[in-house]
């Protein structure tokens, strides 16, 4: 940090006497990567104060030690003397403020991790997520404030969902912005650059989009788009939206790595063309993550809200937050107009394909995939795909299950989203809270008027895969197993640099019988040396039974397995409307 800084600021401490607690944030040379945070604290009780980091983003279930990014920790009292601080834990420091009236707590946050959970700064651009930035006072969260945002010199806007303030307190290019407690504060990135933005309205809501990075997306298209996804989600939930402003910043870059909800608004990461074949996928996701400006940003487990910042945070119920609204993200492009109906069935007729047909499935419960999200779903390893199931590809499947299920019971008159007003009016209208899991099976039960034991047992916390058929079929859809039997090797493979390599090995697959690992190198078939083609076209001429020798290096070291060749039967499904129940079918796959 440099001097004139800390003259500056503490100049600016006794401007914001009214407020408990103000940030300013600088990024006075981006290509260092550095963002320069200031937090004021005034009208506080003498004594020591503990400011924390948090140690992971609301919405990305793992922690991440935002910590780590950032440097040495000063303060200093009104006078500009400096106080000692101490750090006690990961993520805190100990500020001695016995006799000082006033705070500054200065340090600098590394942020070279363009994620839409991470933050970065460069010549480009720098965008701020806020749970990696900014600090808070241990106790004092619910606690409101301001911050201020001073661009670099050539930045000309910036975009975020926290509401501007008529007060000043920095130069002319400055923005000043204020947040009710610090969730929602965390819950309000910033965009600061030379991004183009547009705006439109549905309803009563206005939303903004801020694109950053070039990209074939056409404005007008993606207005009029976007507004068509906004206003099926609205009447999903009866025409009930929470905000009068909502904002998407949106990364076109080279690797999109999808998207991340917050409280008014959302960040999505896509590659810069996706506008052209890729367009549908583009609009999936926004219509994944507008979803969730209902679903987990208000209606949401207990857990999820308030949040606890020093630790994990957990809940079973990731599967209905991520699962229903991955469900609801393709079946809206139906209602908007986007996807014909024979192109969303064979969406979802892939998705429980993969979800059925996945080893993990038969091994973790999805209501266990949701609580060890944190331990496992963003840390996967050479195994997961043995023993782990994504609580969002499974949670699909099961919304649409319960989606039938509704329609079924109800004769075509309601479906899923009468259940989700249902817990929107009940728990974030009525009770402003979330619920617990066994809130969640109570309110479907009373929904419903009938009991759902056997869902919760058999579906989310057993790994029983449901008779699809008996449930569809109700509502106009066959659901047929096609899956059989066949010679099946049990390892994935790729050619690297000349050498055929064992990247995955199926659990009790004939791969593994015969001691292959991932990692090694197949160097011969039956004293023939083969690459990755030719060892595949080795493999599925042997017949149930067969055998074979195989060379391998491990390690560098040779060695030689016996593998016999066995039958392996991948679950497997075939969708086909069977012209019954018409009018169950077109309600489920209703165009609005």
């Amino acid at each position: 940090m440099k001097s004139a800084l800390f003259v500056l600021s503490l100049s600016l401490a006794g401007m914001v006497q009214a407020q408990k607690i103000h940030y300013n944030l600088r990024m006075t040379k981006p290509q260092n990567h550095y963002f320069e945070v200031e937090m004021q604290i005034s009208e506080f009780k003498p004594g020591d104060l503990t400011v924390k980091m948090p140690v992971w983003a609301p919405g990305s279930y793992l922690v991440r030690e935002f910590s780590k990014n950032v440097n040495l920790v000063r303060a200093y009292d009104e006078k500009g003397a400096e106080l000692k601080v101490d750090k006690t834990s990961k993520n805190a420091w100990k500020i001695s403020a016995t006799k000082a009236k006033k705070v500054s707590i200065q340090y600098e946050v590394y942020a070279f991790e363009l994620s839409v959970r991470t933050s970065f700064l460069d010549l480009t651009h720098g965008f701020v997520s806020n749970s990696g930035v900014f600090c808070y006072l241990d106790g004092y969260k619910d606690k409101a404030g301001t911050v201020t945002v001073y661009p670099y010199k050539s930045f000309k806007v910036i975009t975020t969902s926290l509401e501007k303030t008529n007060m000043q307190f920095g130069d002319e290019r400055s923005e000043t912005f204020q947040f009710p407690n610090f969730d929602v504060l965390v819950d309000s990135p910033f965009e600061v650059g030379n991004q183009e933005v547009f705006d439109f309205t549905v309803d009563d809501t206005k939303h903004t989009v801020a694109l950053y990075g070039s990209g074939n997306y056409d404005v007008d298209e993606l207005k009029s788009d976007m507004a068509r996804i906004v206003k099926a989600e609205n009447n999903v939930f009866g025409n009930k939206n929470p905000n009068k402003n909502y904002t998407f910043i949106v990364h076109n870059v080279v690797n999109g790595q999808g998207g991340l909800e917050h409280v008014n608004g959302c960040v999505l990461s896509v590659n810069r063309w996706t506008y052209g074949n890729g367009y549908k996928d583009f609009l999936s996701l926004v219509a994944h993550e507008y979803f969730h400006l209902w679903n987990v940003k208000r209606i949401r487990p207990i857990q999820l809200g308030p949040f606890n910042y020093d630790e994990e945070c957990y809940t079973s119920l990731l599967w209905v937050m991520e699962g229903f609204t991955s469900y609801y993200s393709e079946l809206l492009l139906v209602r908007a107009g986007f996807h014909t109906k024979d192109e969303y069935l064979r969406k979802l007729q892939g998705t429980l394909n993969y979800v059925e047909g996945s080893v993990g499935s038969r091994v973790q419960p999805v209501s266990h995939s949701s609580y060890d999200a944190w331990i496992k779903g963003y840390r996967p390893n050479e195994n997961s795909a043995n023993t782990t199931m994504t609580y969002y590809s499974r949670g699909a499947v099961l919304g649409a299950y319960l989606d039938a299920v509704i329609i079924d019971k109800f004769n075509g008159t309601k479906c899923l989203d009468h259940f989700m007003q249902y817990l929107f009016d009940e728990f974030y209208t009525k009770k402003n809270r979330g619920f617990t899991e066994q809130e969640f099976q109570d309110a479907l039960e009373k929904f419903l008027g009938q009991d759902m034991d056997y869902f919760f047992d058999k579906y989310v916390n057993g790994t029983e895969i449901p008779n699809y058929n008996e449930v569809f079929s109700k509502i106009g859809l066959d659901i047929t197993y096609i899956g059989k039997a066949v010679i099946s090797f049990g390892a994935s493979l790729s050619q690297e640099e000349g050498r055929c390599m064992v990247k995955g090995i199926r659990a009790e697959s004939a791969a593994e019988t015969a001691g292959l690992s991932v990692g090694d190198e197949v160097i011969s078939v039956d004293n023939i040396r083969v690459d990755n083609s030719a060892l595949e076209s080795y493999m599925g001429a042997l017949g149930e039974g067969e055998t074979c020798k195989l060379l391998i290096a491990r390690e560098e070291q040779i060695m030689e397995l016996n593998f016999v060749m066995s039958m392996y039967e991948r679950p497997s499904f075939k969708f086909e409307p069977n012209g019954t129940a018409k009018n169950k079918f077109d309600y489920w796959l209703r165009n609005i």
